[in-house]
């Protein structure tokens, strides 16, 4: 597990998960969009996120996403698999499926519905991980799960063989900031990886690897070129990227509900024709209306230059 930051870096999209029926994964959709990604220059996946609607999918589901994404990747890049879960022998058996599909790491963000203590996510962690066949990112979302990896717990989890590195989506630039001083100190090999797509350059200048956003689904090569700058502390290419980045949020915010982002995310590929935009229940895709303003809002991008594909993955 030597030299980790430099396996997980980059801009790793959380894949949608496209759907042909309510427990029928669009394969050739999958397709097409690994090779949208990819093409785009992406340097991981990322899959059965909360933007690919995870914990909405039946387990039998999950499997098939998970092998369908591997086989599709075929080691061209290291494919995570979220194993989320309320039941600890469930993540184990997600995680057991990744490991046989081919996958590089698992990711895990704590059980939701039971909020546990920190000395319980701690306790969980150290029954977890000595099981796992993979690498383990954790991942702090505490808008979804209502429970978040504090810092101190980062730090003790630093002392588990098997952690690899976090996913930090809590939007908290300054919880980042601690947890990457502690790392350059504890674990100088972890990959610290962001999630919320508007910090990826700040957070790049504190030390991060990477970013994991969603908005790389619909135009990765933006994404690996805004990482990229702010490798390079290219002050001013940061800044004309991040106008496009913010630009492109504007299919987050077409809906009226908190499932608005994945769900313009999901139109925006449906539009571009490179996957189904059906939505795992509770969820519906977009009217006609939405939709309208998707197409317009992608048209924008367009014009301001940022590379969206045309749905063939080329």
């Amino acid at each position: 597990m030597n030299d980790l930051s430099a396996q997980f870096r980059g801009i790793i999209p959380p894949l949608v998960t496209p759907l042909a029926g309510r427990d029928e994964l669009d394969v050739e959709g999958l397709e097409r969009l690994v090779e949208h990604v990819l093409a785009g220059g992406v340097h991981g996946l990322f899959m059965l996120g909360t933007t690919g609607e995870g914990p909405s999918l039946g387990y039998r589901l999950r499997r098939e996403v998970i092998a369908e994404a591997c086989r599709i990747a075929s080691d061209r890049v290291p494919v995570l698999v979220g194993i989320t879960d309320t039941a600890f022998v469930e993540s184990l058996a997600m995680a057991e499926c990744a490991a046989d599909a081919g996958a590089s790491a698992v990711v895990l963000a704590p059980p939701y519905y039971f909020p546990e203590g920190q000395p319980e996510l701690l306790e969980y962690l150290h029954h977890l991980v000595p099981e796992l066949p993979l690498p383990l990112f954790l991942y702090n979302m505490p808008m979804m799960t209502k429970v978040c990896f504090a810092p101190e717990t980062v730090c003790q989890a630093m002392d588990i063989d098997g952690i690899v590195g976090i996913k930090d989506s809590s939007g908290d630039l300054g919880y980042f900031r601690k947890i990457c001083a502690v790392a350059r100190q504890r674990r100088p090999e972890w990959s610290l990886l962001m999630g919320t797509e508007s910090f990826v350059a700040a957070a790049v200048e504190l030390g991060a690897h990477g970013g994991v956003c969603g908005g790389a689904n619909v135009a990765p090569r933006l994404f690996v070129d805004f990482y990229e700058a702010a490798l390079a502390r290219d002050e001013a290419g940061v800044a004309g990227l991040a106008n496009k980045v913010a630009d492109l949020g504007a299919i987050y915010g077409v809906g009226r509900h908190a499932s608005s982002g994945i769900k313009g995310i999901k139109c925006a590929l449906s539009v571009l024709g490179i996957c189904s935009d059906f939505m795992a229940e509770p969820f519906h895709r977009f009217h006609d209306v939405e939709r309208e303003q998707i197409h317009t809002d992608l048209e924008v991008l367009a014009a301001e230059g940022v590379e969206i594909g045309d749905g063939t993955g080329a």
